[in-house]
């Protein structure tokens, strides 16, 4: 993979007189998976949010191709091919699941409002094309049997695959996850790795926030290791988990799974 989808140029953030994240590079490529891990308080989720656009980091930047996210609006960003979850579910509970994942392909319909309202004839093809559509992604994700129900009626876990399933309906190049395992029992963390390996296969990159270590190394291509806010390595899998520094920054939670 030579080609660079994102590109992180020593991006730092600043709180107050608290320095989150210092100077953090890493570069993501078409197709590809890349892992942020860390211990508590690394920096993870921070640097997740400065590249999709939640924070504005004090200093670096972020490019998505020929884009520099600084000068990009964060409702841009599904244009640009770029969607994530978050650690917090955004879910629709009154609404069904078919109905909460055809909300993600709202960037990319050509229906109006009026359209919509008068139920013109190109725009109850479109809604159809969308139900179609949202029932594909929910068998790739496992859960379209549960279409029809109400998303409040769901557990953690099959939220979880909801959210990711309304990310994919946006058709992004770059998939942003934040932790999408916590909660999940060992099946259906198994069931989403797999399914990252089928995202992946249709050519989607993903960037990937993540505390289970069984997860990342059976599907990172490339782990980024974040200690304090500073990126203290990377490199392949069998590589990360040989790594001195990355052995010494888990040892305090060594307790909970280390690496």
């Amino acid at each position: 993979m030579t080609q660079t989808l994102l590109h992180v140029q020593g991006i730092t953030m600043d709180f107050g007189g608290v320095r989150a994240v210092n100077d953090v590079s890493f570069d993501v490529s078409p197709g590809e998976i890349v892992a942020l891990i860390g211990p508590n308080g690394a920096g993870k989720s921070t640097v997740l949010n400065m590249v999709s656009g939640v924070l504005t980091p004090t200093q670096g930047e972020i490019f998505f191709e020929s884009h520099r996210l600084s000068r990009v609006k964060g409702f841009e960003y599904p244009t640009l091919g770029i969607a994530r979850t978050f650690q917090n579910l955004q879910t629709f509970d009154d609404m069904t699941v078919l109905e909460n994942v055809m909300v993600g392909f709202h960037s990319n319909t050509k229906s109006g409002l009026l359209a919509c309202g008068l139920k013109l004839g190109f725009s109850r093809r479109e809604e159809q094309d969308m139900y179609d559509r949202a029932y594909e992604l929910l068998q790739m994700v496992g859960i379209a049997t549960l279409g029809h129900l109400q998303a409040g009626s769901l557990s953690y876990g099959k939220l979880r695959l909801m959210e990711i399933a309304r990310a994919l309906a946006t058709k992004p190049k770059l998939l942003l996850l934040d932790e999408p395992a916590a909660g999940l029992n060992h099946s259906e963390t198994a069931d989403m790795t797999n399914m990252f390996r089928e995202i992946r296969k249709q050519g989607t990159a993903i960037l990937l926030v993540e505390h289970d270590m069984d997860m990342v190394m059976n599907v990172a291509d490339r782990i980024v290791v974040l200690d304090q806010g500073q990126k203290i390595a990377q490199g392949l899998p069998d590589e990360i988990q040989a790594n001195p520094k990355v052995i010494a920054a888990y040892l305090g939670e060594e307790d909970e799974g280390g690496i």
